[in-house]
């Protein structure tokens, strides 16, 4: 256990989001008792900021920063930084992206080329302020020049984007903490689900008629364990409270190929649905069965081709780099297989064990599978990609993912997912409808922003759909 002891707290999370990253095979607590803690994490505030770690009693290191506080953001880099080269010291290691922690590391250069900042100035910033890797600068950087490019001609600034939530699976993997509910359990209220999710969308769609939406997408869960029926009556109100004719990009998460059939990609075909996913997260079977998956490679590809067949011309790949027991050579075979398919999109994911997996919540029972990432698997990846004619286009990071690695979305020229750019760059409003949105409200600088919450559960959702619509509502009420 690793004591982490904060006074104030106000900067615990980016302590806390630092200290995992270096010593991830450890749990921590902050300010409370430890006994036989393995490491003793100091971080003081007065007329300075004092770092120092121990082993126990003996003290490891020691360091200090003047700092005026009066600069939140510039309080906070200097206190990374004196943590970064404390725990360098300590462990040997240098993480590929320095202590940046934050989500969004390519939204950082993004904002400088905006305030018109030349790419060397940018460059010598970020290796300042974060000690990140020219790796990762490099990759960050690319993206930030793609996705100004992408998004020059569309009018996003006083848009939004649509999410609609379908928080239903055949079975919860192993790794997930997203909203999901299993479907065959649920079955009898799905149709219900429908009708509370079609009652909000009535009312955000009444409020938002001025305004130009730009993407939509519906993500979950697995949106596809919905019937046809159920798809076309939720996609048919879509269509009938919000004006598409403005909608760049429609996406619909197809995700788990055993809820994929021939009379559901139909229904979406009839919608116009110009981008669906269809994600293995990886093609070896032995790893499907040990996450939980409950379906096989074949039905991967079968699925795939039945897409290719209905007229599907933008088909995106999920893979997770870090699952249990996977090996280099396990992590080119899912490579080798998807380069045969030729999907327009793949997106990359580290594994990112979060609070409420089973994988956290039941690690005993998993403690002996080996969880691998690094710099040379996730280069692996992108070398594949390379070679299917994909750049690099969009990027984000997580929490306690493996290896402090990051998720990365590839595509060809053209088929980039505009919903996950805008998204993940905060770039505009989204708002999120179902259970377990989220909307988000983003500040003038897009520094910040206002989060409205949907309840996660399935039947508080359903019973509670007036007090959803009543959280939107008052911010409405207040423009």
């Amino acid at each position: 256990m690793i004591d982490i002891q904060i006074m104030p707290e106000q900067f615990a999370y980016d302590v806390q989001s630092l200290v995992k990253a270096f010593y991830s095979e450890h749990d921590f607590k902050v300010n409370q008792v430890v006994d036989n803690s393995y490491r003793i994490v100091k971080v003081y505030f007065e007329n300075e900021i004092r770092f120092e770690l121990y082993d126990n009693d003996k003290k490891l290191f020691e360091g200090y920063e003047k700092c005026d506080f009066s600069n939140r953001k510039e309080t906070k880099n200097i206190l990374k930084k004196l943590l970064y080269r404390g725990m360098q010291i300590d462990t040997g290691k240098e993480l590929p992206w320095g202590d940046l922690t934050g989500i969004r590391p390519a939204k950082i250069p993004a904002l400088l080329y905006e305030e018109g900042k030349k790419e060397e100035e940018i460059r010598r910033y970020m290796k300042e302020t974060y000690m990140i890797s020219d790796e990762k600068l490099d990759l960050a950087m690319y993206i930030a020049k793609r996705e100004h490019e992408i998004l020059k001609d569309i009018n996003y600034k006083q848009g939004y984007s649509l999410y609609i939530g379908i928080p239903f699976c055949p079975t919860t993997c192993l790794y997930c903490s997203f909203t999901s509910y299993s479907v065959s359990f649920y079955k009898d209220k799905t149709d219900t689900y429908v009708d509370a999710l079609i009652k909000e969308i009535e009312y955000v769609g009444s409020r938002l008629k001025d305004r130009e939406l730009n993407s939509v997408y519906i993500g979950g869960g697995t949106p596809t364990t919905l019937e046809p029926y159920q798809l076309d009556k939720l996609i048919t109100a879509l269509k009938d409270n919000f004006d598409f004719s403005t909608v760049k990009e429609f996406t619909v998460e197809a995700g788990r190929p055993d809820s994929i059939t021939s009379d559901k990609l139909d229904m979406l075909k009839k919608h116009n649905v110009s981008r669906i996913s269809i994600n293995p997260q990886t093609m070896n079977q032995e790893t499907l069965d040990i996450i939980g998956r409950r379906h096989t490679v074949e039905q991967v590809i079968k699925a795939f081709n039945l897409a290719r067949k209905k007229g599907f011309d933008n088909i995106n790949m999920d893979f997770i780099i870090g699952l249990p027991n996977e090996t280099v050579d396990m992590v080119r075979h899912s490579m080798e297989e998807t380069k045969k398919l030729n999907p327009e999109s793949l997106t990359v994911h580290s594994l990112a064990v979060k609070r409420a997996a089973r994988l956290n919540t039941e690690k005993e029972k998993y403690q002996d599978y080996t969880y691998e990432n690094n710099s040379k698997l996730m280069n692996i990846t992108m070398d594949y990609s390379k070679e299917m004619n994909m750049k690099p286009y969009y990027l984000y990071r997580q929490k306690n993912m493996a290896g402090n690695q990051e998720n990365v979305g590839y595509s060809v020229y053209g088929k980039e997912c505009l919903y996950n750019i805008l998204m993940m760059g905060d770039r505009q409003d989204v708002f999120a409808l179902g259970a377990g949105g989220t909307t988000k409200i983003m500040s003038e600088d897009r520094l910040s922003a206002k989060r409205i919450d949907n309840v996660k559960n399935v039947d508080q959702y359903i019973d509670r759909i007036d007090e959803m619509i009543a959280r939107k509502k008052e911010y409405f009420d207040k423009l």
